[in-house]
């Protein structure tokens, strides 16, 4: 820290003092105090442009391309239209500096697994840090990551602490509110979805809860604990996670039994309290990663979480499960997966969106390709260059001919458009179409045809 920034921070000491024991809320709707969202991503962004509406907003990322593209009203995630940065106080910077006079702090970074699918906990943790090296007397600092219950008081509060030399409570706030953004959902957005709040005392969770308040048309909801709040968050995604591995084992055994999964599910789901999960690739940054964080803190406390553990690991399979399923399916026509010329379409996570994070299609690729498989892929959302960065694979412009098979990996609308001339036109005279979420179902009447 410069001896510059330094003075300026033992003033905003001082200054801290009366917005500590006033209301943080008061002085940031009255442009007295500002926020500093740290982390610009698919949570952090539209996060500071709301907030941006009525309070003054530094938005922080430590990427300087990530910001160059921000300040000309361009999301790099493409949730955003350039309409939603416009008439807001706010400005982007990549200069941790320039945080130092905020008052109420938002830590909104990714917290992935690595190779071992263990948390990978070091953005986390050094966006911690930039924070702490800022930190104020009567600041207050709020996480939204996704973490296992427990985390911010015995992960980030000894960061902030330690760097600042600042005590919780006494000197500063902490509070953990979970993000619930839902990518490529342009129903229930950031402000429509009820928000968890939760605060280190009494005192931080009434301020917490005004300021989102001020913010989220859906309302509050006040939990007793950060860590109940940690933990809310943490088995949404888990709960998903395990209703999805319990569809993907059923159509493993109906498949056996020769019916058709969403032929079931569709007869099952007349009735009112069935729930509507199906199966299919479980990717992207929240369901196929967040188990791991409670896996881990499981084990740690004693606990072996079998049934967290076991719908992982059948959704980790799935995509084998699929390209030994192609592979008979080729067999049952005489073919032979070595060879054979595959079309895979989508390889998003989920459909309508561009994101690929923790694609299971990729996986799938790998599974054909490594049989001796020629595979192509397409996409119309996906980044060419971003899907070549992650995963190596060349996506194709348009599909061209003389398929043994075409997979419907993701659901997107074009697809689902898709009649049955355009795959007499790509298709060999037995091309074999695999639906994986049975968007084509009943319209490829001409052509051997599966889903999950």
């Amino acid at each position: 820290m410069t001896v510059a920034l330094k003075q300026k921070l033992d003033l905003k000491q001082l200054a801290g003092l009366s917005v500590y024991h006033n209301s943080i809320y008061n002085n940031l709707l009255n442009h007295e105090a500002k926020i500093a969202v740290v982390g610009l991503g698919y949570v952090g962004l539209p996060l500071a442009l709301e907030f941006a509406r009525d309070f003054k907003v530094t938005g922080f990322d430590i990427s300087q391309e990530k910001i160059d593209l921000i300040q000309q009203g361009i999301d790099p995630c493409d949730e955003l239209e350039s309409y939603q940065f416009q008439k807001k106080y706010i400005n982007y910077t990549a200069n941790e500096s320039e945080i130092a006079d905020a008052r109420f702090y938002v830590v909104a970074v990714p917290t992935p697994i690595d190779k071992s699918w263990k948390p990978n906990l070091r953005a986390l943790k050094s966006a911690t840090a930039s924070v702490a090296s800022v930190l104020k007397k009567g600041d207050y600092v709020v996480f939204e990551s996704t973490v296992y219950p427990g985390c911010t008081e015995e992960v980030c509060l000894p960061i902030l602490e330690s760097i600042s030399g600042l005590e919780v409570n006494k000197d500063f706030k902490i509070g953990y509110s979970p993000e619930r953004i839902n990518p490529g959902d342009k129903e229930n957005t950031l402000t429509k979805i009820k928000k968890i709040v939760s605060g280190s005392d009494k005192k931080s969770l009434e301020e917490i809860s005004k300021v989102y308040r001020h913010i989220i048309l859906a309302g509050i909801h006040e939990a007793p604990s950060i860590k109940v709040a940690e933990a809310a968050k943490i088995i949404e995604n888990t709960q998903r996670d395990v209703n999805i591995a319990l569809m993907n084992e059923l159509s493993i055994i109906f498949e056996k039994l020769g019916v058709n999964t969403f032929d079931v599910l569709e007869a099952a789901g007349t009735k009112w309290n069935f729930l509507p999960f199906q199966p299919g690739l479980v990717g992207g940054h929240c369901i196929s990663v967040d188990p791991y964080y409670l896996i881990e803190k499981a084990k740690e406390a004693g606990v072996d979480p079998k049934v967290i553990q076991n719908s992982r690991l059948r959704n980790e399979t799935m995509p084998l499960h699929l390209a030994n399923l192609v592979s008979k399916k080729l067999q049952e026509t005489s073919k032979h997966i070595r060879g054979s010329k595959i079309l895979i379409q989508g390889i998003t996570f989920k459909p309508n969106v561009t994101d690929i994070r923790n694609s299971k299609v990729a996986d799938l690729y790998e599974c054909l390709t490594r049989m001796g498989a020629s595979v192509e892929v397409t996409d119309p959302l996906a980044s060419r260059d971003e899907v070549k960065r992650e995963f190596g694979i060349d996506l194709i412009d348009a599909p061209t001919e003389d398929y043994d098979v075409v997979i419907v990996a993701v659901d997107h609308k074009e697809y689902k458009k898709q009649k049955e001339v355009f795959f007499e036109e790509i298709g060999d005279e037995k091309l074999i179409i695999v639906d994986l979420k049975s968007a084509l179902r009943g319209q490829t009447n001409d052509f051997e045809y599966f889903s999950l």
